[in-house]
């Protein structure tokens, strides 16, 4: 305030105008560099070409799963000989199983589990107990894991021998799993990039244009499917349930496009 006091009357509006003069100069060169830097951002980004590559590989199965399951139902009454039948039925699986060339060591029998029978008193008064409870069902899980795929198929695709014995013998589930994606991802992922390579340099050509540099990979998950399977997951798929599986890596490129 002092400085102004000391200012001549008659200078102060030509004070005024130049400070408005500056600050509109000043507005209007960071409008222009605003203006500029936009410019160039979108210039940049239409600079680069985003394509997909995808690279495929059928494999075969290398380790299968099979579970099974056996089980007796027995009256409330009956649980000590029904133990003693489970027993004997386990045996007789495993017998089943080395009979037919199963190593032990890839032979897995789970405790017996015990799953309560209910009953509608009302229609079946007769055979009601405690809690409506009418029996018990002693169930075990056989599971079986081997290197042996077609081997382990064979015998899930015939167990009539153990029903002929009588046990209440029932596959669950056979699972075939391939154990070497690992050596196999870098290879995918190579074939996968080149492929984009490719695609980017025919989408250029199609404009006149040619591909520079390579900007950037993103490798997506494996998938694994069954051969010819069209289904496609963002995260990745694991299918188990055909030996024969196709292997897929998909890869995301960017790459510059020269001006």
């Amino acid at each position: 305030m002092e400085g102004l006091a000391e200012t001549p009357r008659d200078m102060r509006p030509w004070l005024q105008v130049l400070s408005a003069l500056v600050l509109g100069i000043a507005l209007v060169v960071t409008a222009i560099i605003t203006t500029q830097s936009i410019d160039y951002i979108k210039t940049f980004n239409t600079s680069l070409l985003n394509v997909t590559g995808e690279a495929q590989m059928d494999v075969t199965s290398n380790q299968v799963k099979w579970t099974g399951n056996f089980f007796v139902n027995a009256q409330p009454t009956q649980l000590q000989p029904a133990y003693a039948q489970m027993k004997k039925d386990a045996a007789a699986v495993n017998s089943f199983l080395t009979g037919k060339g199963v190593p032990a060591a890839d032979i897995t029998i789970s405790p017996v589990s015990m799953n309560q029978i209910f009953a509608n008193c009302a229609q079946q008064p007769g055979i009601c107990g405690k809690f409506n409870i009418a029996g018990y069902r002693l169930s075990q899980m056989v599971t079986v894991q081997s290197s042996n795929v077609q081997g382990i198929t064979k015998i899930a695709s015939d167990t009539t021998p153990l029903i002929d014995q009588g046990v209440s013998f029932s596959t669950q589930n056979l699972a075939y799993y391939y154990t070497k994606l690992a050596s196999l991802r870098a290879k995918m992922i190579a074939e996968a990039t080149s492929e984009a390579q490719a695609r980017a340099k025919q989408i250029a050509a199609a404009t006149g244009r040619q591909i520079g540099q390579l900007v950037s990979v993103r490798e997506e998950p494996l998938q694994l499917t069954s051969l010819n399977s069209p289904s496609v997951s963002n995260g990745g798929q694991y299918s188990t349930s055909t030996i024969q599986k196709q292997l897929t890596a998909i890869v995301q490129a960017q790459f510059r496009l020269p001006q």
